[in-house]
């Protein structure tokens, strides 16, 4: 009877611990952001994203190329080259917490502005 009952509690204790470990263990998550609206518009969509610190987004050539993404004070993340190609894209990962403005540089005038907002 003990040794079932050593057996028993060893299992729950490995048990524990592995549900612990998984408990603690968060994925980064990819958020994907249009370059031009489904319907044809001069948009980011969708044109604010909240992330945590670490994720990533993914930033996908839709319509009405061409297209970037240019972070205002934040070289880093910016991306100067213009997408020609429908499904041409790119990804930044965001380390710091904060809000980072960015525009799209040949259709800024008409609007073509976004968000990520980092937690």
């Amino acid at each position: 009877m003990r040794s079932v009952l050593r057996t028993f509690a060893a299992a729950c204790c490995a048990l524990l611990m592995l549900i612990g470990l998984n408990v603690g263990t968060a994925q980064a998550a990819t958020v994907e952001v249009k370059l031009g609206t489904d319907a044809g518009m001069l948009a980011f969509e969708p044109s604010t994203v909240t992330i945590k610190s670490g994720d990533t987004v993914k930033f996908i050539n839709n319509k009405l190329a061409p297209h970037n993404a240019v972070f205002e004070g934040h070289d880093e993340y910016s991306h100067g080259d213009l997408a020609f190609n429908p499904g041409e894209s790119w990804e930044e990962t965001f380390t710091e917490a904060g809000t980072f403005d960015y525009y799209c540089e040949p259709h800024r005038g008409a609007g073509m502005v976004g968000k990520v907002v980092v937690e």
